[in-house]
């Protein structure tokens, strides 16, 4: 298998020059007209700035894609979509079962859903309120644009780092049209998982002023990590079904969409979309890691286990430090290692970072997700010059997850995630353009109704608590209301120069609750049933209790940017930025150490960028390079500080600075190619190894790297299609790169996943209205780092995940 891979790789990368955000970026010189057959070099127009602009016009760095795009791609899903945007990357939880993007190295990977992503995520203008709701299938997309720097001016909600923005394929007045798509594949791995994708639409115009859609998805994947439980096992099992193989999939999603348009220049849409998924417990796998501390006592370092390593962990003469298995944060424990090398227990993963583990808490059908939501969408032309809009939006959120903290077969605890949440937005805006003017003004509106909880679940037979069953847990309750206004002016006031103002104002007002109680539980499978026993964070006269708090603050984002085009197909641009996420309160998991109360708050991240850029579209119509430079000053940057089990969110200032380049090229009809790097420095400055824990001793503090952000990243594509067997026949191939990155905000040197250069093919065969595709994913199987969770001080181990092995992959799309 390994060798067909490759012959197909070698023969689609004969043409490579590269991939990227340029593919989708229209040429916009004298002679824009994409090539004949060109894919990729079909022209985009987005609404990055709350108005229909070929991306090539607008002064900011934008990857965007059609629907026919992804699929020349191959993207299939919103996690695939960073591996083609350099400079986008993710983070999330549960072993990548939810994902949060990361752009220019800023995110937030907290696991609690209360915290917002400083990366907004928009579906038809409507804001995904919680950020680990950014995972989610690609169905019936008409686009995807991915805006890199701060939005907060138009789009304004925690827009922060930058934004994606998901356009579905809206109904058509004209004709019944629809299709069919249809994959199947085979994971080269362990027993030889199958993966079935089905996708399908219908468009039907049921009168010359009313049309509706239907479109739907559905996901069916075998699990990709094969469980060998009870090898190695220590401990009884946590229950029935324990032990189940891990990574499968098994989600539906549908969409009904209707268009109706009353009169000139009135539209109305109407939308209702559900999904749910059902998912294995999160598939972590496990290394060995040790500790090593300062002649204080102090952790500053974790590394993985040599072979014949048999202590717990390092102290500074190389002594024995001991453990810490109960989480109270001192260690001591007199607890080694019983096989060499392994963890606290004496397990070692099977094969590492093959794609087999030995895991007692581990089981079918154990995590789900639930959404649902409507939208409602009206633009009402007032006059030639000004356009009114009008964008209603709800959606509930459900969601429970559970990981094992060891990724063992020791029957310690399990980790989970409770959500409950709604939200709603209403947005009004007026655009409008009069000479060499073009503006927008609005307001908007935001409610938030999140309950969400984090438990530590130490099941049956559990050995952390001599047997006993119960959920030591958090819950937090965070109600959000945010009022803005906001508007922006584009202003040629000559040919070539134009000058862009904007500014938002925000008020922010948040009711927040928290408790920690103690569940009694004999349910592997659930969560804090029953009435718990309150043990914190408060301890008042009358004993435990609930923190409560309430904030309110007033914030502004705003953008000031001179774009220069002193030749047709040729735009400079230079401007700053100031971009806004707003305080908020953590809710760790209770673990041994108390909370200190000081530490629920943090306040507001303020990110002012200056950036600038040229974006070139040669006069043939085959060519752009766009590339940009960027400086941000980040302060009091919501960093997510882990420890023990359990993480809260501290204020760090940082300082980031890079570049970026495209270049997309279409030199013969039919071949599309391309190339594009991105690369920052960043640096979060003063990062304490641990939270404060009221002993008087402050916590080691040293400048970091943000997780989940590679400083170096790169994207390669060539595509060719030529008539062929009475059809179209394309090939394309594709490579992506990404420089190692860090998973834990302290840096540890275990922490850590290495580079890695994942590469893809396809070839495709097109008689409409059929099309036939074959494709490889993963070509050279490599093992590229997902995201892990450093519990060093629990079981002597890190946990850690992948993305998927090679996969074989076989497709049929029917279109009418």
């Amino acid at each position: 298998m390994k060798m067909v891979s490759s012959s197909i790789l070698s023969l689609a990368l004969a043409h490579v020059i590269c991939a990227s955000c340029a593919f989708a970026q229209d040429s916009g010189g004298a002679n824009s007209d994409a090539p004949r057959d060109s894919v990729l070099g079909t022209d985009i127009v987005v609404t990055a700035q709350k108005r229909e602009q070929r991306a090539q016009d607008i002064g900011i760095a934008i990857t965007a894609y059609s629907g026919e795009q992804l699929r020349a791609l191959n993207v299939v899903d919103s996690r695939e979509l960073a591996a083609f945007s350099p400079g986008v990357f993710l983070g999330g939880s549960s072993a990548g079962q939810n994902a949060q993007y990361t752009i220019r190295g800023v995110t937030q990977n907290d696991v609690i859903d209360i915290v917002e992503s400083p990366n907004a995520v928009y579906l038809d203008e409507g804001y995904v309120a919680i950020g680990q709701g950014q995972t989610f299938g690609l169905f019936d997309i008409d686009r995807v644009e991915v805006l890199k720097g701060p939005q907060g001016t138009l789009f304004g909600r925690n827009a922060t780092g930058g934004l994606i923005h998901y356009v579905t394929v809206k109904p058509s007045l004209t004709e019944v049209s629809g299709f069919a798509d249809l994959r199947y594949g085979i994971y080269d791995s362990v027993g030889t998982p199958g993966a079935f994708r089905g996708e399908a639409a219908l468009n039907l115009p049921l009168s010359s002023t009313f049309a509706v859609r239907v479109a739907g998805l559905w996901n069916k994947a075998d699990p990709l990590l094969r469980n060998e439980y009870p090898l190695g096992a220590v401990g009884a099992p946590p229950g029935p079904g324990a032990g189940a193989d891990l990574g499968d999939d098994d989600t539906l999603a549908g969409r009904f969409t209707a268009l109706w348009e009353p009169g000139p220049g009135a539209t109305v849409t109407f939308q209702v979309n559900a999904a749910r998924s059902n998912l294995s417990t999160g598939p972590y796998q496990q290394k060995p890691t040790i500790a090593h501390f300062n002649a204080s006592g102090e952790l500053i370092d974790v590394t993985d286990v040599a072979p014949g390593e048999t202590r717990a962990s390092i102290g500074a003469n190389g002594q024995d430090f001991g453990s810490d298995l109960n989480n109270d944060g001192i260690f001591g424990d007199t607890f080694g290692r019983p096989v060499p090398g392994a963890d606290f227990f004496g397990y070692r993963d099977p094969d590492g970072a093959d794609f087999r583990t030995s895991s007692d808490f581990a089981f079918a059908d154990h995590n789900r997700v639930r959404t649902y939501g409507g939208n409602l969408t009206g633009q009402f032309d007032l006059s030639d010059a000004v356009t009114l809009t009008s964008v209603s939006d709800y959606k509930h959120f459900e969601k429970l997850m559970f990981v094992e903290i060891d990724a063992g077969p020791t029957n310690l605890a399990g980790a989970v995630n409770r959500l409950d949440a709604d939200s709603f937005s209403q947005e009004l805006r007026l655009n409008g353009k009069a000479d060499n003017l073009s503006w927008a003004a609005g307001a908007y509106y935001l409610h938030i109704d999140n309950i969400s909880a984090v438990a530590l679940k130490f099941p049956v037979n559990s050995l952390a608590t001599g047997g006993v069953p119960l959920d030591s847990a958090a819950e937090a309750h965070l109600i959000t209301n945010s009022y803005s206004a906001f508007g922006q002016v584009d202003w040629a006031f000559t040919p070539e120069l134009t000058l862009i103002a904007g500014g938002r104002l925000i008020r922010e007002e948040k009711t927040y609750s928290y408790f920690q109680g103690i569940y009694g539980t004999t349910d592997s499978r659930r969560l804090m049933v029953g009435t718990p026993i309150v043990v914190g964070p408060v301890f008042g006269p009358n004993g435990p209790e609930a923190y409560t708090a309430k904030s309110g603050k007033t914030l502004w984002a705003g953008k000031l940017q001179l774009e220069y085009r002193p030749q047709p197909g040729l735009m400079l641009y230079a401007g700053v930025n100031r971009g806004v996420k707003a305080g908020s309160f953590n809710g760790p998991t209770p673990g041994g150490l108390p909370v200190q109360l000081s530490q629920l708050p943090y306040k507001e991240e303020v990110l002012v960028s200056y950036e600038g850029g040229f974006k070139y579209s040669f006069p043939d119509g085959r060519t752009r390079l766009n590339a940009s430079a960027y400086y941000y000053d980040y302060s009091d940057y919501q960093a997510f500080l882990f420890t023990g089990v359990t993480g809260i969110i501290v204020n760090a200032d940082d300082t980031t600075y890079g570049a970026e380049a495209e270049l997309y090229t279409s030199p013969l009809d039919g071949l599309d190619t391309g190339i594009a790097v991105s690369w920052f420095e960043a640096t979060v400055k003063d990062v304490p190894f641990r939270a404060p824990n009221g002993s008087g001793t402050p916590p080691i503090v040293r400048d970091v790297k943000p997780t989940y952000a590679p400083q170096l990243q790169g994207t390669a594509y060539a595509r060719y299609s030529w008539n062929a067997l009475g059809g179209r026949m394309a090939i394309g191939a594709d490579a992506q790169y990404s420089s190692s990155f860090y998973y834990n905000l302290r840096n540890f040197t275990a922490d850590k996943y290495g580079r890695y250069v994942m590469m893809n093919a396809n070839v495709s065969w097109e008689l409409a209205p059929i099309q036939v595709t074959f494709s490889v994913k993963n070509i050279t199987d490599v093992r590229a780092g997902v995201q892990g969770f450093d519990v060093t001080s629990i079981c002597g181990c890190n946990t850690t995940s992948y993305k998927p092995p090679r996969l074989f992959q076989l497709g049929l799309r029917y279109e009418f």
